[in-house]
């Protein structure tokens, strides 16, 4: 990228060449001025001074050293910026400073050139070429010299001229505050100090029984002579440490240990301090304390950052457990029994293994794959393929599977090759194991595009740290503990079916239901409701009509029993046992014939759904407009970011706090939330008084893009609050599903 930036600056630089005597224009190093200092032997700050009217582009910038082994950057965010050729690009204005380390032995006392390369344009649209700038530099004496000199000064010298170290309260400011659950605890460190990351604890000692386990920043790595690789925070340190067991009105004491050194090389021993605060009491204003807590995918980012690497990946596939109880999961469920039943009776429990592990494999390195090019690249592939020619076609496929495995044709090669080709058993495997691969892709793309806060929380640190392998890594374990279950299923099924007979047919029927219910789940993100009410109505009658629902059901007659003695000697029935099972599935079909024809009732009224399908015969029936009324909230649209922002200002002035939902209609956790959060009591008396806001992002098009990348999403479903002032709580941001009992307190909270 930074290649490719210079590359499209200078053919800008040239092709504004004309505009290069026009006397308003300053010269590049007037325009973009560079300096640097030493603070100490193997740190300097860099300095551009970037003259009004002009802007430095953050990724053309890089630093090249002699006299030392390399030289590391630590550039700030910038702003964010769209330009015409470029797209959106981070740039800065005014002055900019960048912390530098060098890399290298023994460094104090020697003279190192240190070489600026950027490039930046002037605001009227002339580009300049990239610049090198050179500063020379002479490092001050190591630490331990710097200690030596400091404490002859102070043996000898007055505080005044020698420049007394500061005491430990005034070179580390602690202060706390509390907001509901959570302590925030701030620091203000002096210049030219800092704190060990690993050296911080918090312990909670009252109220009796309460826990907290605090969450830290990454902090900036430092190369210690005596600890060796450390991290460190320098200026200020912001530390979220949420509560548990802790109860409004009682007081919240916590001991806080750290430890910090100066620049100079002297080093401070542990300090102990303890804070004490109120819990449930409202947090001081952010100028007072800064500090945040995070929202839940913020926190499994930091987990990423901070924590252990092995531990991170199992606490993901832990996670992944979880999420495949949960609907994105459930139709990769018929798809891959649906593979295991088409390999006929002669499957092995081995065979059946080999094939869900081979499925689930797929699907998890398709995820990954995809994950990790949204986090570094802010798009989400699997959206990308939730358009209705994709799912559509998808659809039919599941189509024609269902009706192979309703017998009408067999998907197979002719029966004289395939008994051939058995022979040769490798040919027949790697035949079949290249189709379940690309069924486990497409799966992974198409069937389950769900965000939930363990994937958003991947992907958040992937995006900031550019870490993709152990963002990656997290993504795969997660992967894998959503696909275990699969393995089981397709373990197990392939080990319980029938080995031969009717029976056979009976499973293979069952299957292909289950495919045309895929096959409806995945165009209901696209066809209006009443139109999936309607094939999820004739699935279920063509199902009950299948299963008997409209046949009579005979006795055993004479015949029966004449068998009977022919085959055993003995007057027993012999369709007695099968005479049990029609009438079992007798019943199953009428239950499916009759919740079919009230889904048709429901089509007819106009408000149903497949679990509620007279929904809207009931509303109806009150004969009102209010009744008549969806039950649940009601939205106003925003279609990009200059409606979103119009909304923001005119509820500010309002003094309303705001809701925005992201939604698309392919998205299954966004119709949860539709049908089961958003219509119940208690969430919507939560976010009354409060302006809700929805984007939907079905188009998935430029506006809709530049809306997630907004705030740094991947897809929905996302809830984002707002308070008074228009600003964003982030700490109370949602992804994923929440249930009512859940959410509803929430919201409350967030939007108060």
């Amino acid at each position: 990228m930074p290649r490719f930036l210079s590359l499209v600056l200078a053919l800008l630089a040239f092709a504004n060449l004309a505009h290069a005597d026009e006397p308003d224009l300053l010269a590049p190093e007037q325009a973009f001025a560079f300096t640097a200092k030493a603070e100490n032997a193997d740190r300097l700050s860099g300095h551009f001074e970037v003259a009004p009217g002009y802007k430095l582009y953050r990724d053309t910038i890089r630093f090249e050293v002699t006299g030392a082994r390399g030289v590391s950057a630590e550039l700030p965010k910038g702003e964010s910026y769209k330009d015409a050729f470029l797209g959106e690009v981070a740039i800065y204005h005014g002055g900019v400073d960048i912390p530098l380390k060098l890399q290298g032995d023994s460094l104090g006392g020697k003279t190192v050139t240190l070489t600026a390369h950027s490039q930046g344009c002037a605001e009227a649209g002339v580009c300049y070429p990239p610049i090198d700038q050179t500063v020379t530099l002479t490092l001050p004496g190591s630490g331990i010299q710097g200690l030596r000199d400091l404490a002859k000064e102070i043996e000898g010298a007055s505080p005044a001229a020698t420049g007394e170290p500061l005491a430990p309260e005034q070179a580390f400011q602690l202060g706390g505050t509390m907001d509901g659950d959570t302590v925030r605890l701030h620091w203000t460190i002096a210049p030219h100090h800092y704190l060990y990351r690993d050296k911080l604890a918090v312990q909670v000692v009252a109220p009796a029984g309460a826990t907290g386990q605090p969450v830290l920043p990454l902090g900036e790595e430092k190369i210690d002579p005596y600890l060796g690789k450390v991290r460190i925070v320098h200026d200020a340190l912001d530390v979220a440490v949420p509560l548990q067991g802790v109860a409004a009105g009682q007081t919240v004491r916590l001991n806080v240990t750290f430890q910090g050194c100066a620049e100079a090389g002297i080093c401070y021993p542990p300090m102990e301090q303890v804070v004490e605060l109120t819990a449930g009491a409202a947090a001081q204003p952010a100028s007072t304390a800064p500090a945040m807590a995070l929202s839940e995918q913020d926190a499994i980012a930091e987990r990423l950052k901070s924590g252990n690497a092995w531990f991170a990946i199992g606490l993901f596939f832990l996670a992944g457990l979880g999420l495949a109880l949960t609907p994105c999961i459930f139709p990769m469920i018929p798809i891959l029994s649906g593979i295991i039943a088409g390999q006929g009776e002669h499957i092995t429990t081995r065979r059946a293994f080999m094939l869900s592990s081979i499925y689930v494999l797929a699907m998890a390195v398709t995820y990954t794959i995809a994950g990790v090019l949204a986090g570094m690249f802010g798009s989400n592939l699997q959206a990308a393929f939730q358009n209705p020619w994709i799912l559509g076609s998808f659809a039919l496929v599941f189509v024609a599977l269902a009706i192979s495995m309703f017998g009408f044709f067999e998907l197979q090669v002719p029966s004289g090759l395939q008994s051939r080709l058995a022979e040769i058993s490798g040919k027949q495997k790697s035949g079949s194991y290249a189709g379940v691969i690309v069924m486990g892709l497409l799966s992974a793309l198409i069937v389950g595009p769900c965000v939930a806060p363990p994937l958003a929380g991947a992907l958040i640190y992937i995006g900031q740290t550019g870490d993709a392998v152990l963002g990656g890594a997290a993504l795969f374990a997660l992967s894998m503990g959503m696909g275990l279950p699969l393995i089981a299923v397709g373990t197990l099924g392939g080990k319980v079916l029938p080995r031969a007979g009717a029976w056979m047919d009976t499973v293979k029927a069952v299957f292909g239901v289950l495919m045309l219910g895929v096959a409806i789940g995945l165009v209901a993100r696209v066809l209006p409701d009443a139109v999936t009410l309607f094939l999820w109505a004739a699935l279920l009658i063509g199902s009950g009509i299948y299963l008997g629902a409209l046949e009579p059901t005979a006795h055993p007659t004479y015949q029966t029993y004449h068998a009977s003695r022919e085959l055993t000697g003995h007057m027993e029935p012999v369709g007695k046992e099968r005479l049990g099972w029609k009438r079992l599935w007798k019943t199953l079909g009428t239950l499916l014939l009759a919740w079919g024809l009230l889904m048709l009732v429901g089509v007819a009224t106009g408000g149903g759904t497949p679990l509620q399908p007279l929904k809207g015969l009931a509303a109806g029936s009150a004969g009102t407009a209010q009744a008549a009324a969806p039950a649940g909230l009601v939205f106003q649209r925003v279609a990009d970011e200059a409606a979103l922002d119009r909304a923001l200002a005119d509820a500010s002035a309002a003094g309303r706090p705001v809701m925005l939902d992201f939604y698309a209609d392919w998205c299954v956790s966004c119709k949860e939330l539709e049908h089961d959060t958003f219509t119940d009591a208690a969430v919507r008396q939560a976010v009354a008084g409060a302006l809700l806001l929805q984007a939907d992002v079905t188009a998935n098009n430029a506006a809709d893009k530049a809306l997630l990348k907004r705030f740094g999403l991947i897809g929905p479903p996302a809830i984002l609050f707002f308070g008074k002032e228009g600003e964003e709580r982030r700490a109370s941001r949602l992804v994923g599903y929440k249930a009512p009992a859940e959410f509803a307190p929430h919201a409350r909270a967030a939007l108060q």
